[in-house]
């Protein structure tokens, strides 16, 4: 079997590491003495030794993951123990190691002052340290320790998860969503070689015979693509099974699947592995993460169907401009594509592209209020005729800026900029330069370049020179410099695209 799957060598236990801090050797021999076969919870105690404030200050910065320190009070001075105290509480900041202040002058550091005055966790007078007692105390105050930690690891735990869970909800597709969900788990758990995802696209009536594997990250990157059952070992195909049928997390001893499953019934599920040190916590953790990632996942798949919705309104409100003016739905649907090109050659997000290839196309949706004498006149308007025509930008935009929804509110935006020019010449607003907006620029370019090589009853379509000829002349005047030249370095794929949608 792949040696992916290896048992890891099993780990030593770590031990409670106490610090005893005393000018005299023979309490630091006394207490290693008593306390060397002490054990609590199975483990066992490592000893560090300080002989003054000063060794110990040293000593606890570079272990503080220390849980009890042993401190004396008077060392290089009557005061330099609670001198001490200060400095790891306030000055270094542990607030984790319990001090357990034992002194053989108890005159001299009056038990009532220092409990109230200095923050310590116990106060012992040597002489009353038997060797049970001292077993006593250590126990009673690991326990503190063990407590107190036990706290703080949940506490940062669920920060963890609240910072992997943000992450993940901040992603919109579904490739990204699964990765991130695959590097946040794996973080959070400190699992090192990482986890894959296996999405099952359609409910099925019964168990599929293979999960794909659609994302992996660490080792199991080269598994993707593949048949999760063919490449994982039979135990942990089983998993996945398992987890299939019944519908719910399943964990074992040295691994586990998560399974997820949104409103359109599609199933998704995580595997990782190489869990063996997965703690009580951490499984925690875990469940926690997964209720937060099925709220994420559900949510996902929500907002594309409300976006979905919204595609849906502006491709029948399109439709129906563009069956007034009597051109074909092809051509808004060729807009929204051509200024998705030159918006990712602008450097536009993903999530703002899609929404630009959506929202150009009702560019012209103003038309709709545009008398058909003058909408479908084949001649040249007259004066009054060109004043009617030229409305149908403010109407477009005020009409779409009614609208809550965001893919309506920016094709309203498009709507009334797509006519400016560039050098302030154009209409409703006579907006001049990055006065329009970005949206308005690359919708007016990509309009007039399919509508020039387009064929129209009044006219033929134009040549591939002559569109770039015009659009040439028309730069710095009509048009963005930028985006024509964005234009021009894609002109092949622009014209592919009038090819995959043709009249």
């Amino acid at each position: 079997m792949d040696e992916l799957f290896a048992p890891e060598e099993t780990t030593t236990v770590q031990p409670w590491k106490v610090m005893i801090v005393d000018d005299e050797p023979e309490v630091h021999n006394v207490t290693r003495l008593v306390l060397s076969n002490f054990r609590f919870e199975n483990r066992p105690l490592q000893f560090l030794q300080a002989y003054s404030a000063r060794e110990a200050r040293g000593l606890i910065a570079q272990n503080p993951d220390t849980s009890v320190m042993l401190l004396d009070v008077v060392m290089e001075s009557d005061q330099a123990g609670l001198d001490l105290v200060k400095i790891i509480r306030n000055e270094i900041g542990n607030r984790f190691v319990r001090i357990v202040l034992r002194t053989g002058q108890p005159g001299q550091a009056p038990e009532q002052d220092v409990i109230a005055n200095y923050d310590i966790n116990d106060y012992k007078e040597k002489t009353e340290l038997t060797a049970q007692k001292l077993s006593t105390m250590m126990y009673a105050t690991l326990r503190a320790h063990r407590d107190i930690m036990t706290i703080e690891a949940n506490k940062r735990g669920l920060e963890r998860v609240i910072e992997a869970s943000a992450r993940i909800f901040s992603h919109q597709h579904s490739h990204e969503f699964a990765s991130a969900v695959l590097g946040q788990l794996t973080t959070l758990v400190g699992v090192e070689r990482g986890a894959l995802y296996c999405k099952v696209p359609r409910p099925a009536t019964q168990t599929p015979e293979h999960f794909v594997i659609a994302a992996a990250n660490g080792d199991y990157s080269r598994f993707v693509d593949n048949n999760a059952d063919e490449r994982l070992p039979p135990h942990i195909a089983d998993t996945l099974r398992d987890a299939y049928t019944r519908k719910r997390h399943v964990f074992n001893k040295d691994h586990y699947v998560l399974h997820f499953t949104d409103s359109h019934r599609t199933e998704s599920l995580l595997y990782v592995g190489e869990t063996w040190d997965l703690t009580p916590l951490d499984m925690k953790l875990v469940e926690v993460f997964c209720t937060n990632v099925s709220i994420a996942f559900e949510n996902l798949h929500l907002q594309r169907e409300m976006f979905d919705s919204q595609v849906e309104i502006v491709t029948l409100l399109a439709g129906v401009a563009e069956s007034r003016s009597k051109d074909t739905l092809n051509h808004v649907k060729r807009v929204g594509h051509l200024a998705d090109l030159i918006g990712e050659a602008y450097g536009l997000e993903s999530r703002a592209r899609e929404m630009l290839r959506y929202a150009a196309p009702l560019h012209d949706i103003g038309k709709i209020g545009i008398p058909d004498s003058v909408l479908n006149k084949p001649g040249t308007h007259s004066p009054e005729e060109t004043d009617v025509m030229r409305t149908h930008a403010r109407i477009g935009a005020q009409w779409l800026a009614a609208s809550r929804l965001p893919l309506l509110q920016l094709a309203a935006i498009i709507a009334e900029d797509h006519h400016e020019n560039w050098d302030g010449s154009g209409y409703p607003r006579g907006l001049r330069g990055d006065e329009i907006s970005i949206g308005g620029r690359i919708t007016a370019l990509a309009d007039v370049f399919d509508a020039l090589g387009s064929k129209r009853c009044y006219k033929e379509a134009w040549s591939a020179e002559d569109i770039r000829a015009f659009i040439r002349e028309q730069t710095g005047k009509k048009f963005d410099p930028r985006l024509v030249q964005l234009l021009f370095d894609n002109w092949q794929r622009a014209e592919q695209i009038r090819a995959r949608f043709p009249d």
